[in-house]
């Protein structure tokens, strides 16, 4: 039996956009600040889950009430930042309207059974893979339980409203495991994502929820190949962490590694 590494389900699709900067962060423990998309996407996370939960609980809060946990995540972060050339009072306002949007917008149209679950270690002992994470949600639908992940970006919704879930569905397929895993149910709804669009006017703010099918086939692999967990495994135990130079973030603002990395010459 191959010797079992653990892998969080939010880092994969890193691994796979460069390896070289997933081994400098998750690896060689290299560490920087925070982006300012970065603790907004953390802030506004902060301000939904306090709002759904607070559903669950039977003690809804408002919109108003769970924004303060959009303030304290951007005023008070449990990391170093880099804002660029943004800022916390700038972010504040961001976060707080699609906090608002989302609660508005989104939320409404939800019914979850679980907010920011964070689940057992799931072993896959013959690839020697430990899937762990953090669920966003988990909703119910038709009697059925799927995922729902929100994402924060600017290109996050488009103006037609449609949501961006490319290169997502690895990242859905393994929380599907998971939920499945610590729930101990069959986890087949299709996996959303509640994207939030990030702009700095109310006009350029969008939020829509896309869907996407039988994320956990990538996982696995058929006669045509091996799947994304059998090839994350063969680069993890054999130490394989090629760079990728035209990764859209490669830069130093999000790569610890940028000014030492041969992948760039």
């Amino acid at each position: 039996m191959p010797e079992m590494i653990s892998i969080r389900a939010s880092s994969l699709s890193e691994l796979f956009d460069c390896p070289a900067r997933w081994e400098a962060k998750y690896v060689r423990n290299m560490r920087m600040p925070a982006s300012d998309a970065a603790r907004l996407g953390t802030a506004v996370h902060a301000g939904t889950a306090l709002f759904d939960q607070s559903r669950l609980d039977g003690n809804p809060l408002t919109a108003d009430e769970a924004a303060g946990a959009v303030v304290d995540a951007i005023h008070h972060p449990d990391e170093d930042v880099d804002w660029g050339e943004s800022s916390p009072r700038e972010a504040e306002g961001i976060g707080i309207a699609l906090h608002r949007l989302y609660c508005h917008e989104i939320a409404p149209r939800q019914a979850y059974v679980a907010v920011e679950a964070k689940c057992d270690e799931l072993p896959i002992e013959d690839i020697g893979l430990t899937l762990t994470g953090t669920l966003d949600r988990i909703y119910e639908c038709d009697g059925m339980l799927g995922i729902a992940d929100i994402k924060t970006g600017k290109t996050a919704v488009s103006a037609d409203g449609t949501v961006n879930t490319k290169g997502h569905a690895a990242q859905m397929g393994v929380y599907e495991l998971l939920a499945a895993h610590a729930t101990g149910l069959p986890v087949d709804a299709p996996a959303r994502i509640l994207g939030l669009q990030v702009a700095k006017t109310d006009k350029g703010r969008r939020a829509g929820v896309g869907k996407i099918s039988n994320a956990r086939e990538l996982l696995v692999g058929d006669d045509s190949g091996p799947g994304l967990l059998e090839i994350a495994s063969a680069m993890l135990h054999s130490g394989t962490f090629y760079g990728n130079p035209k990764s859209q973030i490669c830069s130093e603002k999000y790569c610890p590694a940028y000014n030492v990395c041969r992948w760039r010459r």
